[in-house]
């Protein structure tokens, strides 16, 4: 018989089969990577079914495109932000349609290259306080980087976007990592498990949603209160945009979206990074050597951004390995093609930056680490959408240049003046969460340079 479906047939992609249900639920509940990695191995269109509901995993450039940019309006946002809704409302990172256009465009002049600029100052301060405290450190005594770097993110954030100090909302950083776990939950779950039963989880889901809301408030009365004349913020643009209840409403949304995506993804790229620098001396040696050079004894300021040239490599080559964004999920609101595999209206199609990363058509020895890579004047022939650690197509993310400017800045500063190494038999495992994070945390020692 032949393998060749009928004439009019729909082609379905291929995927795991559904004898292998249940070791699929439980990699969905213990480990996502290893779900997306075992089903990239079936191809470039992956069907991946799981009791009721069906993924469609995409593991190509050509089809990611196809997906964020060529027919990006078939696709709106799925699974996991659906769930996240829930607490960030109807933000930037969750709507679709008109609400997201209207948003982008009074976020967007905030992060205009010339603004962004200007702001440099402001991080290289922050990033100079932080190194001074992790400086203060004994040897012996371990610093949680993971919570350094949320820190850091956050009082950038607040002071670069916002015009407001956040130094004050010492548990946002939490609150964040509960609305990732509630929403992580209910997207494994399915949704079967009630949100009102009080489990542990769903309660301290609950209490955070509350302490971000509460939060947002706040920030919103006292701008309210003390205006700035002139202010080009998001918070002034915001509330310059928006009135009435309704409008109250959504600035808060806008202003949870806003904090959660402007820390947590930078904050997990620098805490992988310093753990890759540990596995690599030789990185650390050659960051420090070109942070020596660029910099001095100085802070740094914005230019030396086009002179930091193996540090933004070391960035780059950390979020193709670990990108903060390691899943775009989006719900195809129609029938459509790709590869010549059908994809039936309402299916879950997710692109996966984590396994494109690695993909070995693209990417040589796809699984070490080597900054070398981006190096410039190393030339590639890899496709555009081979490497997508902030998305692409229209909903490319909005605070890159600002994420890589602070990521920058962070590894420069901390690599002239400290060396951070691991605690040892400390385990250091991926989370997949709305962003990829360590496990648990990373537990570090600091030690100062020696030239």
């Amino acid at each position: 018989m032949s393998g060749h479906p009928a004439r009019g047939a729909r082609l379905v992609p291929p995927g795991p089969p559904r004898r292998q249900t249940f070791g699929l639920l439980k990699k969905l509940f213990t480990d996502r990577l290893a779900l997306m990695s075992g089903a990239a191995k079936y191809g470039d269109v992956v069907r991946v079914a799981i009791g009721p509901k069906s993924l469609y995993l995409v593991n190509h450039p050509d089809h990611a495109k196809h997906v964020l940019a060529d027919n990006a309006a078939n696709y709106h946002k799925g699974i996991g932000l659906q769930e996240a809704r829930k607490a960030l409302g109807d933000g930037l990172l969750t709507s679709d349609g008109d609400t997201w256009k209207a948003q982008r465009k009074t976020i967007q002049p905030v992060f205009q290259p010339k603004r962004i600029a200007r702001q440099a100052t402001i991080v290289a301060s922050e990033v100079d306080s932080l190194v001074r405290g992790l400086a203060a450190r004994g040897p012996d005594e371990p610093v949680e980087i993971l919570h350094e770097m949320t820190g850091l993110t956050l009082a950038v954030l607040g002071k670069t976007l916002l015009d407001s100090e956040l130094g004050e909302y010492s548990s946002l950083g939490h609150s964040f990592e509960a609305v990732q776990d509630q929403a992580m939950f209910e997207a494994v779950t399915l949704g079967m498990v009630p949100s009102w039963l009080p489990l542990p989880k769903q309660l301290r889901f609950r209490e955070s949603r509350d302490d971000l809301r509460r939060v947002a408030d706040e920030l919103v009365s006292a701008r309210l209160a003390a205006p700035i004349e002139g202010g080009d913020d998001v918070l002034t643009r915001l509330i310059a945009s928006l009135d009435g209840p309704a409008g109250r409403e959504r600035i808060r949304d806008e202003l949870i979206t806003l904090l959660l995506a402007g820390h947590e993804t930078t904050a997990s790229t620098l805490g992988w990074a310093f753990h890759l620098i540990d596995e690599h001396p030789e990185v650390a040696d050659r960051l420090h050597a070109e942070a020596v050079e660029v910099l001095g004894d100085r802070l740094p300021v914005f230019e030396d951004l086009h002179k930091l040239t193996y540090t933004a490599s070391v960035v780059e080559e950390v979020m193709r390995l670990y990108p903060p964004v390691w899943l775009l999920p989006r719900i195809a609101q129609e029938d459509d093609e790709i590869a010549g595999f059908h994809l039936p209206a309402g299916s879950d199609v997710v692109v996966v930056p984590y396994t494109m990363h690695r993909h070995p058509e693209f990417w040589d020895d796809p699984e070490r680490f080597d900054p070398g890579r981006f190096a410039q004047g190393s030339g590639t022939s890899r496709p555009r959408y081979a490497y997508i650690p902030f998305g692409a197509g229209p909903r490319f993310c909005v605070g890159n240049s600002l994420g890589m400017m602070e990521a920058a800045f962070v590894l420069a500063q901390v690599s002239r003046d400290l060396r951070l190494r691991r605690t040892p038999g400390y385990p250091v495992v991926p989370e997949a969460m709305l962003s990829l994070r360590v496990r648990g945390g990373l537990p570090m020692t600091v030690h100062k340079q020696k030239d």
